[in-house]
């Protein structure tokens, strides 16, 4: 019974593609799976030099060049699996550098806590605090300062007053840490400590003077609390208990005379606000809120004094606390110039007469420009990404829809640029994460490979995604496979009812979660897929609590609150103990350097697929991890995909 299913959902796309007689050209790839020329770029306080991070098969390196003339005077990188988080300009001509280990594509970096620092000439190259520390002295610690430590650090405030010093926040290596602050050298890497706090995973927010007035975070129950004292440093006061108030408060940084404090507090129902927080009064005055998504904050030239907020909406906005300020009516004028994209500023010189822009849009993985003030004038610099043509890219449009129970979902739509969204083949792409992940309006290099090929492509934000409150978050607490499933469901049933997706010609495609909840899709609803592709996704939700544990409290809390206990419930909704009720050929993909969704889980999955005589493919490499770094193995990923799909729902494969 499997097998003529599969073999009718062929012959469908087969016949659709004879029936039309308008098969789409082969789709080349190599523009997708080219390395990107640079990731971050950042101008030195002085203008005299950029610092990019460099990508290099999967991971960043860092280069620094003569702005003059572009050419290299220093180069930092790491062996695979080591990359640069992120790098600051502490001083005119010194760059620290975070460190993060990433083994995949879909792995959000993780720092490792290790601060490097270069001088922009290559010279005095430094690790300066972190865990390997340790590995490295050779009976020069006492003279140099640095500690022993199997510490993570991660910086504060780069002090830009105070060219040899920062603020950072240290905790140990361990299951359950406890932070501190201190101030570091960035050139010996001595510390002293500075402040500690009264709870034990904290996070610091110092003032405009440098002075740390606030510290959050939580214990392992993992309930967030904030805290604020004053500049003289005295007694901690709690301003915000999550268990009391029903939302977090996260402090932004204060107002350049250091009066007001900028609060991100978060609402039973609705999304964030920003709240002016009069520090001599308490008082608090809302001054941004969203109908529909929360704010991301935007800071002035020092990235220090909080200014406006980003909105990621149906498109993304940027809104002023004061809209006549000099910063408001510059960004203003940058976005008549680059009219439809998103600018943002990366970095300024200390006397403000140059900066770094990026411009960004949903066709364009983003350009750099150097704006000139004297000239008023703004300048290309380098392009994210060579290999990409804006004009041959697919433009994404935002969706709105209800779910089954009345909730508004958000998400967005991308088409093949000049084709009409109609009984087309469909893709439906659920992000991973899931909980705090979101898919915002911008370039997607999967939804833009598969409107490339004729398909429509899906996204929506299910509950239990970031960006829309937390309520809205709450929302998908221990629903894997539940409501969060439902609502997957119901953007599919949306689009066939709105006449974009032929209901005969629908996949479901996913990455980590999203892995999990295409497999789930199938076995939640046998008659709406015709076939299913898993990408490093975990299927086995009780093995994946036991992994979760393993973490310390928090960890073992954060699954109880948001997976689940019970292992039988968890078992009732784990894809590979539901393989029997698949219906329609899967295609699994995984590495086995994996430390997110481990190779066994798409092993097990695979398994019990065979077990249960549902046609399975597979593409697993052992020295892959969370998502493909290698290009030839993202070539060959995407290869896979598209002949997958063109076999059955009929959309292009790939050019050899």
């Amino acid at each position: 019974m499997i097998a003529m299913k599969w073999l009718a959902a062929a012959g469908l796309a087969v016949a659709y593609l004879l029936s039309t007689g308008t098969a789409r050209a082969q789709v080349d790839l190599a523009p997708f799976v080219a390395e990107e020329r640079l990731g971050a770029l950042k101008i030195s306080p002085t203008g005299e030099y950029y610092a990019a991070t460099i990508p290099l098969q999967g991971q960043y390196g860092l280069a620094i060049m003569r702005r003059s003339d572009n050419s290299l005077s220093a180069t930092f990188r790491f062996t695979r699996g080591t990359s640069i988080h992120d790098f600051w300009w502490v001083n005119p001509e010194r760059v620290l550098i975070a460190v993060s280990e990433s083994f995949g594509s879909r792995d959000d970096p993780l720092p490792t806590g290790e601060l490097y620092a270069i001088n922009a000439d290559g010279s005095r190259r430094e690790l300066l605090v972190g865990w390997r520390v340790v590995e490295q002295q050779t009976g020069t610690r006492l003279s140099s300062g640095k500690r022993e430590e199997r510490v993570a650090a991660r910086l504060v405030d780069t002090l830009p007053e105070d060219d040899r010093h920062v603020l950072i926040r240290v905790a140990p290596l361990s299951k359950d840490p406890i932070s501190r602050l201190e101030r570091m050298d960035v050139y010996s890497g001595r510390r002293t400590r500075v402040a500690t706090a009264p709870v034990s995973t904290a996070e610091y927010v110092t003032d405009t003077t440098g002075t740390v007035r606030f510290a959050y975070g939580s214990n392992s129950d993992n309930i967030s609390r904030t805290w604020l004292r004053d500049a003289a440093g005295g007694d901690w006061t709690l301003i915000n208990d999550e268990m009391a108030s029903g939302g977090a408060v996260v402090p932004l940084g204060f107002s350049a005379d250091n009066a007001t404090a900028y609060l991100q507090v978060e609402h039973r129902q609705g999304p964030d606000s920003i709240v002016a927080y009069d520090i001599a009064s308490g008082e608090r005055r809302e001054l941004l809120r969203d109908a529909v998504v929360d704010p991301v904050a935007v800071y002035d030239d020092s990235g220090r004094v909080p200014v406006g907020a980003r909105f990621h909406g149906a498109t993304t906005r940027t809104v002023f606390f004061d809209e006549t300020s000099p910063q408001a009516r510059l960004h203003r004028a940058l976005e008549d110039v680059f009219e439809g994209q998103v600018v943002s500023v990366t970095s300024v010189t200390r006397d403000g007469t140059r900066r770094l822009l990026q411009v960004r849009s949903d066709v364009d993985p983003g350009s750099y420009f150097e704006f000139d003030s004297s000239r008023n004038a703004a300048d290309f610099a380098f392009a994210r990404s060579e290999a990409i043509n804006p004009e041959k890219m697919s433009p994404v449009r935002p969706i709105e829809l209800k779910a089954r129970d009345g909730l508004t979902l958000y998400g967005f739509l991308t088409v093949a640029r000049g084709a009409q969204a109609r009984n087309l083949p469909m893709v439906v792409m659920p992000h991973g994460g899931p909980f705090g992940i979101f898919d915002a309006w911008g370039f997607d290099r999967d939804a833009q490979v598969l409107a490339t090929a004729g398909y429509a492509v899906l996204q929506v934000n299910f509950r239990g995604s970031g960006n829309y409150g937390r309520a809205f978050r709450i929302a998908g607490a221990r629903q894997w496979g539940g409501a969060m499933q439902d609502d997957v469901t119901d953007a599919t049933r949306w689009a066939v009812a709105e006449g974009i997706a032929d209901p005969e010609r629908i996949c479901i495609y996913g990455a980590s979660y999203g892995g999990y909840a295409a497999l789930m899709g199938t076995v939640r609803e046998p008659d709406l897929y015709r076939c299913a592709v898993g990408y490093v996704g975990v299927y086995d939700l009780p093995r994946l609590t036991r992994e979760n544990r393993r973490m310390g409290r928090w960890a073992r809390n954060w699954s109880g609150d948001w997976l689940g206990t019970d292992p039988d419930a968890l078992a009732s909704v784990s894809p590979n103990r539901l393989a029997g009720q698949i219906r329609v050929p899967v295609l699994l993909a995984a590495g086995g350097e994996d430390l997110i969704a481990l190779i066994e889980h798409s092993q097990l999955m695979e398994r019990a697929l065979r077990g249960a005589g549902v046609p399975v493919e597979t593409l697993y490499y052992p020295n892959e991890g969370h998502g493909f770094h290698l290009a030839e193995h993202r070539l060959e990923f995407y290869r896979r995909l598209l002949g997958f799909l063109h076999t059955h729902i009929g959309g292009s494969p790939a050019a050899p």
